[in-house]
């Protein structure tokens, strides 16, 4: 049962990441950082590493001169939490 839940997803900003990814189409950075109450350095390294599993994907563009970066989850993404998520709630109901 345990070997179902998805390693990837074990930080809680990472959790905290995909949460809102799956409910948002699109977040960009800041709006991450104050929700998860994470510094920049943090957030960055747990977004990179979901994007080099193509869990999420990035979009830089620019708002006037200031660069924006924001983010949306990817089918994988989506379908690998949704089972992680399910692999959590069957090993909390006691199901294989």
């Amino acid at each position: 049962m345990i070997e179902k839940i998805n390693k990837a997803f074990e930080s809680r900003v990472r959790l905290g990441v995909m949460s809102v990814l799956m409910v948002n189409d699109w977040m960009d950075f800041n709006s991450f950082k104050e929700l998860l109450e994470v510094t920049d350095g943090n957030l960055s390294s747990h977004i990179s590493a979901l994007e080099k599993l193509e869990y999420i994907e990035i979009r830089k563009e620019f708002v006037g001169k200031r660069p924006k970066t924001s983010y949306r989850v990817t089918l994988p993404g989506r379908k690998a939490f949704q089972e992680h998520l399910s692999a959590l709630e069957n090993l909390m109901n006691g199901l294989t």
